[in-house]
């Protein structure tokens, strides 16, 4: 009896069938790690561009739009901001990711600039004694021109995770948020707010007071995708070449 047979037979067709099955999943995973590979490559790719290119002066961006492909991107601007509208990002952490870190909040403010418009700056991490928004007079400073890097507000976590934030009532005006998603955001406030928000960069050579600022930090390699994907076709491999080596000793 041929393999092909053998293989269809009463026996084994439905072994055959799932031995088809997991080298397609298999295989499908293997292209997927590729995919991610491209994704990787790409995103690294924009953030050694964005590193290269000059600061941008958000004062005299006239394509508002034209930021959301800027992230990563040095920025600065000049304005004023305005306290009492500032707001708060839940659910952040000061410290070492695989140590110690402490919960607080991240705390965002607008700043006005020319031309009605005002631009969201995380100036920093601020801890859970000030969860009162009482408090954060506390760190009111008059602001003549802020650098940072831009960065994309998420309605989700990075991964789709998170809780997303309950829309809000007509006229309400949210401090707390889980997610800085910028359509919502816009709706509380009485001018146009670009965006994208700026992240505020640590002072250089300045003792470290809070809130504390920091820059994103970016590890720009492609990981473990490629190795992943050989792993993937050699087990489908093994797996399809194998199985009539089995049927021949079980037959």
């Amino acid at each position: 009896m041929s393999l092909l047979r053998l293989a269809l037979s009463r026996r084994w067709r439905g072994t055959t069938l799932l031995v088809l099955l997991a080298v397609g999943v298999m295989i499908r995973l293997g292209f997927w790690q590729l995919e991610r590979l491209e994704q990787r490559r790409a995103f690294n790719d924009h953030v050694r561009q964005m590193q290269a290119a000059a600061p941008i002066d958000l004062n005299a961006v006239a394509d508002a739009n034209a930021l959301l492909t800027m992230e990563y991107r040095a920025a600065y601007a000049r304005g004023s901001f305005d306290f009492e509208r500032q707001i708060a990002l839940r659910n952040q952490f000061w410290g070492d990711p695989q140590g110690f870190a402490q919960y607080g909040y991240h705390l965002l403010t607008p700043l006005r600039l020319d031309g009605g418009r005002a631009v969201l700056v995380d100036r920093g991490w601020i801890p859970p004694e000030f969860a009162n928004p009482e408090t954060w007079g506390t760190f009111d400073e008059p602001a003549a021109e802020v650098f940072g890097v831009l960065r994309l507000p998420l309605q989700r976590g990075e991964l789709g995770g998170g809780v997303p934030d309950q829309k809000q009532e007509p006229g309400e005006f949210r401090r707390f948020w889980n997610n800085l998603d910028t359509e919502q955001l816009r709706s509380q406030f009485p001018y146009e707010l670009l965006p994208i928000y700026l992240q505020q960069a640590p002072p250089p050579g300045e003792e470290i007071e809070l809130p504390y600022k920091s820059l994103p930090k970016l590890e720009l390699t492609e990981g473990p995708h490629l190795s992943y994907a050989v792993q993937w076709f050699v087990f489908a491999a093994l797996v399809f070449f194998g199985y009539p080596v089995f049927l021949k000793r079980n037959s």
